[in-house]
């Protein structure tokens, strides 16, 4: 057996190992599970919340730098290679990936969450209602997409333009050398395998449960366990069929459909609502955003005990929970990146998710904030119903409810689908067109994981296992680390080779006047 089946066997079977017991204690002691990983993760809240908050800054420093250096005009590929997705489509499928579920689900919930219990303002008031935008817009602008580019762009660098086969262990080769070969290469590799399937399970269990939270609240069918495992069970079957169909087809084709149902959400939301405070509020929390980004970006909050306790259960527990999504994300969007450049790459990673996320929780938070005062029942819906009772105050309630429903299953199908490429391309040794069966495998794998939380105990165990993934963060965010100054270690030194830089050459700049000089004198 060769050194590479060798090393695909073992990062499957010891993924497969660990994901396995701590899905079964989670199923079988669901409680005992989920109190001792809570306990864990706020412990790692409280001892390594300023050190989530400078990681995730460094990271965006370094990203933007990465941008405007002349490290930026190198190529994730050969430099004949073309961008393999058309510009719209990519960005479409990095995005469905990255943040799909988590914007429906989060859209109107996280605003009127903080507007209620805010960082530092009084419940309920106008200041509250500024600082519920701006934390929101914070926890999904530029830094989680810094973390899921960095990744990204190791991955795609290493891979597409070193000849590296796709796995995150093989980044770390201008560092460790060919020590990534061996063990230390199958721990990191397992890492992340187990923090992708962990995310991900937990993502298909929310999905699933706001899905029938929607279908109970429009149509009066039962919210529990049962329908919950139906509705994973009907995904399941449209989600392999899209990762067995390839990215060409089933992913980017899903990942257009979503974007062309959200704008249609969107719109529908910014014109029934409050269209004119919504634009003027969209405004001022970019503004306000932008002006605080430093200050927020590195403020753990040792003086103010209000914020400390906000922080650790909103910033610092999102940190941990991007981080752990990180190697899912990251590889995905390196595998459709092929062909772009590092500076195109990184811009357009950056600004546009952040574009679209102030876009989107402008309208949902602000019209969902406007609604809920004058149905103040809606502040005490759970997360999975509470969009449908904002949407239900507004005009074509019904119409918007269905489409927000087949919104949140599409992009169900999407975040799956394009998991289990990721999961597959990390247990077939890195190779970018794994076999259909192995994508059936972890696509079961996948849904039974989830539907087993579920029935263990609904968001008891779902929590569990999410507490279980920002644990898994802590260790994954070293390898992060290590993967940029790797990225800068190499990109650099080819920067050098090729004579890339921010000044002009200048013997090449005489050479240039010189004959510049000659043929006006002809």
């Amino acid at each position: 057996m060769s050194g590479k089946q060798r090393q695909f066997s073992s990062v499957f079977t010891y993924a497969s190992i660990v994901i396995g017991i701590l899905v079964l204690l989670g199923a079988v002691f669901s409680e005992q599970f989920g109190n001792t990983s809570g306990a864990i993760g706020a412990w790692i809240s409280d001892t390594f919340g300023w050190y989530y908050m400078t990681v995730f800054t460094l990271i965006l420093f370094f990203c933007i730098f990465l941008g405007i250096s002349p490290i930026g005009k190198l190529k994730l590929g050969r430099p004949q290679d073309k961008p393999e997705f058309h510009t719209v489509s990519w960005i479409t499928m990095l995005f469905s990936a990255g943040m799909g579920i988590g914007l429906v689900f989060y859209g109107s919930s996280e605003p009127l969450s903080h507007f209620l219990s805010p960082p530092t303002a009084d419940p309920e008031t106008t200041e509250a209602l500024a600082e519920a935008m701006r934390s929101t817009v914070l926890h999904y602008g530029f830094h989680p997409w810094a973390i899921y580019g960095i990744v990204a762009l190791a991955l795609a660098y290493s891979q597409f333009r070193k000849g590296e086969v796709g796995l995150i262990s093989k980044t770390l080769r201008p560092i460790l050398g060919d020590r990534v070969d061996g063990p230390i290469g199958t721990v990191v590799d397992v890492l992340s395998v187990f923090a992708t399937v962990i995310g991900v399970a937990v993502s298909l269990g929310i999905g699933a449960m706001q899905i029938n939270g929607g279908l109970n609240y429009l149509f009066g069918i039962p919210y529990n366990q049962l329908v919950q495992g139906i509705i994973i069970a009907i995904v399941t079957v449209l989600f392999i069929y899209s990762a067995w169909s390839g990215l060409s087809k089933g992913i980017q084709y899903l990942s257009n459909l979503n974007m062309v149902l959200a704008g249609l959400l969107f719109l529908a939301v910014l014109i029934l609502g409050p269209t004119l405070f919504i634009l003027n509020m969209m405004t001022s929390t970019t503004g306000a955003y932008l002006d605080s980004l430093l200050f927020n970006s590195l403020d753990v909050a040792p003086l103010n005990e209000q914020k400390r306790e906000w922080m650790h259960s909103w910033t610092i527990y999102y940190w941990g929970w991007w981080l752990s999504w990180s190697p899912f994300v990251g590889l995905f969007i390196a595998r459709i990146s092929r062909g772009r450049s590092i500076r195109e790459f990184i811009f357009a990673v950056l600004l546009v998710p952040t574009l679209v996320s102030i876009f989107w929780f402008s309208g949902f938070g602000l019209t969902g904030m406007e609604v809920a005062q004058s149905a103040p029942q809606i502040f005490n819906m759970p997360p999975e119903t509470q969009l449908f009772g904002i949407l239900n105050e507004l005009p074509f309630s019904l119409i918007l409810s269905i489409l927000t429903v087949i919104l949140v299953a599409s992009f169900f199908i999407t975040s799956a689908d394009s998991a289990i490429f990721v999961i597959s391309v990390q247990t077939a040794f890195g190779r970018l067109n794994p076999t259909g069966m192995i994508k059936v495998i972890w696509g079961l794998a996948l849904s039974a994981i989830s539907f087993i939380l579920l029935l263990a105990g609904g968001e008891t165990g779902l929590n569990a296992l999410q507490s279980a993934a920002i644990i898994s963060a802590l260790p994954f965010s070293v390898v992060v680390i290590l993967m940029a100054i790797s990225l800068y270690k190499d990109a650099n030194k080819e920067r050098k080779y090729l004579g890339l830089s921010i000044t002009p050459d200048k013997k090449r700049m005489r050479e240039y006047m010189n004959r510049v000089k000659d043929e006006k004198n002809k």
